[in-house]
């Protein structure tokens, strides 16, 4: 039985638009040329503030995923958030070039940071959008001035097990229904934003590109890194691997991510963000996280 595209444009376009109303008034959307398609860009904060590139998660994520944040963030830097090319959002990827190695993500960020005229900007990334800068910082360490990766997949050890198990349905055959209940499982039910929430659920069975996948950073690559980094993982995350060391609240710290981190970057600070797991990141309104994020940035 042929499958049924489950996937309605104008029901993911206002989706988007609703969780988009969430940015600050000056949000303002840019279309940046790169050879891999036309990119969309959303921009707010003082245009005489340092940049700072903001790189979404994977799947059903998109730009406008990071809300919660961008009215922090906004008051110390100038926000460039891209929709990754071929993948859910509103960029358009090129008819006849594909990312389909490491190598061009990192030639679509420098296309992408060129056509903004940034020369070099600050860059926070979560999930296999951290994947991607990390990898770009490897490869571009002149262009990355401070680096914020949150709970990032694939950089420092693998995916648990059980996490594949729950998302092999969706993945197999994506529909709203099975987005909505993975994301509830990984989230241990916690209350999700209604609006973000419908947005993934619009997203499932968008046409996408085959994402590009690929080893983790090699190790002695990771130890020439001279970028600053930090690294804050999601105490509840049913993502990445945890050991068996548990806080005092009963909570498993991914101490297997941060050690790995620690071991190999010289100059990274991690942070385990309490009371929040893997896929509520970044729409979770935490003080917390935005401070982290905000002394970092500014070098404190």
């Amino acid at each position: 039985m042929p499958r049924t595209n489950v996937y309605d444009a104008d029901a993911f376009r206002v989706a988007y638009d609703k969780v988009l109303a969430k940015w600050p008034a000056d949000r303002e959307a840019l279309t940046v040329a790169t050879p891999f398609g036309d990119t969309r860009v959303n921009v707010c904060g003082p245009r005489e503030a340092p940049p700072l590139l903001l790189l979404p998660g994977g799947g059903t994520a998109t730009s406008a995923s990071w809300y919660a944040q961008a009215a922090d963030l906004a008051r110390v830097r100038r926000l460039y958030a891209p929709d990754l090319i071929g993948a859910p959002g509103l960029s358009i990827p090129a008819t006849d070039r594909h990312p389909r190695t490491v190598a061009d993500l990192a030639s679509w960020l420098d296309a992408l940071l060129d056509g903004l005229g940034v020369t070099s900007a600050d860059v926070g990334a979560h999930s296999y959008g951290a994947w991607i800068a990390l990898h770009h910082a490897l490869r571009a360490p002149a262009r990355v001035r401070r680096l914020f990766l949150l709970d990032p997949t694939l950089c420092f050890a693998g995916y648990k097990t059980a996490y594949l198990l729950h998302a092999l349905p969706m993945l197999l055959r994506p529909t709203p229904r099975r987005v909505r209940a993975f994301l509830e499982w990984e989230t241990g039910g916690a209350s999700l934003d209604p609006e973000w929430l419908a947005l993934q659920e619009a997203a499932a069975g968008f046409p996408s590109a085959k994402p590009v996948t690929g080893p983790r950073p090699a190790p002695d690559a990771l130890r020439a890194l001279e970028v600053p980094v930090l690294l804050l993982v999601a105490a509840n995350s049913r993502t990445l691997p945890h050991s068996r060391l548990r806080s005092s609240g009963g909570t498993p710290i991914p101490t297997t991510v941060t050690g790995r981190a620690a071991a190999m970057l010289p100059h990274v600070e991690t942070v385990v963000l309490p009371g929040v797991s893997h896929h509520a990141l970044p729409q979770a309104a935490s003080p917390g996280l935005a401070r982290h994020l905000t002394d970092f940035l500014s070098g404190g």
